[in-house]
């Protein structure tokens, strides 16, 4: 159970409410907060706001799903302050990888989504419980908690969850690696 002051109870009311804030405002708004590449509108506190707005419904509720799951072990396990460094450690360096790639590669679109902390996240709960059993809703029977690393990356884009991100053509991939170079970061 998620107790008053959980950092994940915390980023859930955030991202939920920022999510229904932005749900029909205009693309001015979110543009302003969604991560741009350097050769587009990029400003610095995109590294940190894209991740707390989102595509589609089943954009956020499969991220705070994994937000929720994952989440919740690892700050039961560190504690509140070094599970949101681990969190935003993964955001930000989703971010600057994606920032990398779409230097690199010249994509122009903007990216949302908390899909690079949650993975972050998810690196980290497969190092400190590799042994743990989940029940993954698809397919429905259990797994080791490493070996749910790999097929879970890509079955939020395989159901199509990354609304605004599908759309535009963005480069997901290269973001949620970002996320699991600071989820095998050690916790001090």
């Amino acid at each position: 159970m998620l107790n008053e002051a959980s950092g994940v109870r915390i980023l859930l009311f955030l991202t939920i409410g920022s999510f229904l804030l932005t749900a029909g405002a205009d693309d001015s708004v979110i543009s302003t907060f969604a991560l741009w590449p350097l050769q587009g509108d990029f400003m610095p506190w995109q590294l940190v706001t894209y991740a707390f707005l989102h595509g589609n419904f089943m954009h956020i509720a499969f991220n705070m799903y994994g937000l929720w799951l994952f989440g919740t072990e690892i700050e039961n396990l560190v504690g509140r302050k070094a599970f949101l460094q681990l969190y935003f450690a993964s955001v930000i360096s989703a971010a600057l990888m994606q920032l990398l790639v779409t230097s690199m590669t010249g994509n122009i679109y903007p990216t949302v989504g908390a899909s690079g902390g949650v993975f972050g996240l998810l690196l980290a709960y497969g190092i400190f419980f590799p042994n743990r059993k989940l029940m993954l809703l698809i397919p429905a029977y259990p797994h080791a908690g490493v070996a749910v690393c790999h097929p879970v990356c890509g079955a939020g884009d395989d159901l199509g969850c990354h609304g605004l991100a599908r759309r535009r053509g963005t480069l997901r991939a290269s973001r949620r690696h970002g996320g699991w170079v600071s989820g095998d970061q050690p916790l001090a």
